[in-house]
Parts: C-alpha cells; structure tokens; sequence
C-alpha cells in the first residue's frame, strides 16, 4: 500500500496517532511509542484500575472527550495489552480474564475486527455490538470480566424492541454482566433520543460501585490552531462567530452546493480521503433498494448506499466520492477534507444573529422517537439536531467547505468569508 494511502487508512489511523510524535512523546518505551504522553499516562491508569479491582462486584471507568481526541485509539490500544495479559502473561493479575470491547456503530466494529491479526492476542469474537452482547450474556448467565464501550453515548436508555433490545437501559445491563466497565463518552455526539444522556444520570449510575474518571483534552483530528476548534464549538451552541484563520486548515463558505462538490472532487483527487456530507435533512430509507437524493438549487447526488457486507469502510471506498455521507455513515472516521451541506433544518435568526434550528425540517424523525417523555421535548430535539453537525463538522482534518441550504444562513456565512477573506 502506497505511504499516503497508508496514512489515509482508518485501520492505521486507529492504531496510530496521523500526527507526528513530540520529542518528548518519543521518550515512551518502544512497545507504548504510537501513544503520546497523555495516552500513555491514561492507559497505565486504566491498566492498574483494572487489576486494582479485578475480584469488585463492579466498577467503573468513565472516559470523556471530544471528537478527534483519539478516544478509540486509546481504547483500542487498552484493549489489545488486555488480551496479551489475558491470554499470554500467566504473571499478570489479569491473566485468563474474559474480555470484551463493544462498539454500537457497525462501520467501527468492522474497523475493529479488521485489526486483528495473527500475531496479537485479539480474535474477531472478542468484538461485539452492546445488543448482541446482552442478549448472549442474559441467555447464558454468563459474565465477562472487563467490558470495553466505545461511543457509549450511543447506548440505548430505553427499551428498544427494533434493536432487539428489550430491558430498560443498555449501560445498567452491561454492567450487570461484566466486573469492570470502561466507557469512551462524548455527549456532543448523541444522536437519538433513545440514547439520550445527561452528565449527571451517567455519574449517578457509575457512583454505585468504585469508579475513575478521565479526560482527553488534546485534538489529533483537525490540524489547526484551536481558533478552529473553538468556532466549531461556538457553532455546536448556535453561536456565529468569525471564521477562524489558519494558513495550513482551509476553511471556505460556498454559495452553491454543485461548486461544493467539485472543490471536494478535486482534493479528493489531490490529497485522497475528501467526501461530501449532509445533515439529515433529505429524504433516505433504510434497507431501501432504491437511491435517494440530496438535492439543492443546480445540485443532486445519492445519499450512501447501505452496504453492510462492504469490507471498506464508507470514506474508503472509491465509489463514495459520488454520495453523499450521513452522520451515521462518517462517525468516528476522519476525513482530510469535508464538504458539508447544512440543510433546511439549520437556519438563521437574524435579531439574536444565531442558529436557528427548526426540527420539523429534520427529516431522521425516527431519532426524535421518545422525546415527548421528557419535560422539554423541542430542547432535546434540537440538541440532537446540534450534536450530528457538530459530528459532521469535526470530521476535517485540513480543510472544512459549507454550504448551507437556508438563504439567510448562506448569506451571513457568506458576509463572515468577505469580511475575514477579502476577496474570496
């Protein structure tokens, strides 16, 4: 595999941080070298918390960061010197322990399973979704060890009888079946109201049992100064500030969705790994044959087709630079540039000069399913509304491209580049 083709894959992108190593994170031993220093802290404590509390009834370790973070490359990481103790370290604590690392997202357990090899300790069995998991654990009686949670905020928080999900909370149920649990968690990427947390209902349940709690704070995704980083937060709280400047991260407004797509063509042709995204805001059906369409004024190109035999993941494939890609399609995947349509869900307020968001538009209602349940059903609708755009727009690692379908958002975006770009 060519070296940029290499460095563009998920699977090595999982494995080893894309940026380049600090001196000071060269230091690390041979065996720990592709973690920085904070990873590499953060993992001895998890390993030391797990043989700390081998025989608890149960604890708990809680992971938090943001998207681009390397929370699955931490967790990957974990998990892998977990299986060698497990089954090839008869000195450790941890040795013969039953094992698993549960991912939600079926493009992300394929990257998982796809880093197993016959030279390391992992087997394609050790990598479960949380469903399956449950369902197998309650039907045997069986209880696992330690039980690794990628993306636990995307764990369902009621029953779900679509998922074959029947119990009342996939978190309660896991840990029920498992000694020690560590979750990766991020609430900026909850997506559906069946899977709605709030901070202080995940404490409670944790605060049962011992528990460590643990933060990421360093950006591997965007190659940026953190003025990027910090519009792009700004945004996910309907603010609209400056565009950011950075002369290695290209961030460009356009006015029509049809020039969008070509820029992104075009570094897909240069650079690799540039597709096309959309919010949620056109039509799409599951399990349909059919295409479906995203569609604005001079613009059409398919959604993703739904291919879960695929051994590619989506942004990898060649054919996935002629669709478009869904939050569940792109979630935890990079992408070196990223062309989003913002659709009619995302408008503007010009008195409070802020997002406007407008559920009614947000054509994935299915997410907003339970919401009624709740006290403030429009305010959850729009913060899982917030959430995928925020997904969406965290995807870039060197250039973010917008077009938003809403003239008065197109327009004060548009003003923003003027006013910061001069002639662009």
């Amino acid at each position: 595999m060519p070296n940029a083709q290499r460095q563009n894959s998920a699977l090595y992108k999982l494995t080893r941080p894309a940026n380049q190593l600090t001196a000071e994170q060269h230091q690390l031993t041979a065996e720990q070298h592709q973690l920085t220093a904070e990873q590499h802290q953060l993992k001895t404590a998890i390993i030391n918390f797990c043989e700390q509390n081998r025989n608890a009834d149960h604890a708990t370790f809680l992971i938090k960061g943001a998207a681009g973070t390397g929370k699955s490359v931490i967790l990957n990481s974990v998990f892998s010197t977990l299986q060698e103790l497990a089954r090839k370290t008869p000195t450790s604590p941890l040795y013969q322990t039953n094992n698993k690392l549960l991912v939600n997202h079926p493009e992300m357990l394929k990257l998982y399973q796809n880093n197993v090899q016959p030279t390391n300790a992992l087997l394609k069995k050790d990598f479960q979704r949380p469903t399956t998991f449950i369902n197998q654990a309650s039907k045997q009686e069986t209880r696992a060890d330690i039980v690794l949670v990628d993306e636990a905020h995307l764990l369902l928080t009621h029953s779900d009888p679509y998922n074959h999900f029947r119990q009342d909370n996939q978190l309660d149920e896991i840990r029920k079946h498992s000694r020690i649990t560590i979750l990766i968690f991020d609430e900026q990427q909850v997506l559906k109201v069946k899977s709605y947390w709030q901070q202080q209902q995940l404490l409670a349940k944790l605060q049962t049992g011992p528990y460590q709690l643990a933060q990421l704070h360093h950006q591997f995704r965007i190659q940026a100064n953190p003025s990027v980083e910090s519009w792009l937060q700004a945004f996910h709280k309907q603010q609209i500030e400056s565009l950011p400047q950075d002369p290695h991260f290209e961030f460009k407004i356009f006015a029509d969705a049809a020039q969008l797509y070509a820029a992104i063509r075009q570094r897909n042709q240069d650079s690799g790994l540039a597709r096309l995204l959309a919010t949620y805001d056109f039509p799409a059906t599951l399990n349909d044959p059919h295409d479906h369409y995203v569609s604005t004024p001079h613009f059409k190109l398919r959604w993703d087709r739904y291919q879960p035999t695929a051994k590619t993941y989506w942004a990898e494939r060649e054919d996935s630079i002629d669709e478009v890609g869904s939050v569940y399609t792109i979630q935890g995947f990079d992408l070196n540039y990223a062309g989003v349509i913002l659709g009619p869900s995302i408008g503007y307020d010009p008195q409070q000069d802020c997002l406007l968001i407008k559920p009614e538009y947000y054509e994935d209602q299915a997410a907003f399913a339970g919401a009624n349940r709740f006290d403030n059903p429009t305010q959850i609708k729009t913060q899982i509304i917030l959430n995928s755009l925020y997904v969406l727009m965290s995807r870039a690692r060197n250039g973010l491209y917008l077009y938003a379908l809403d003239p008065a958002l197109q327009k004060r975006l548009l003003a923003l580049q003027t006013a910061t770009f001069p002639g662009q």
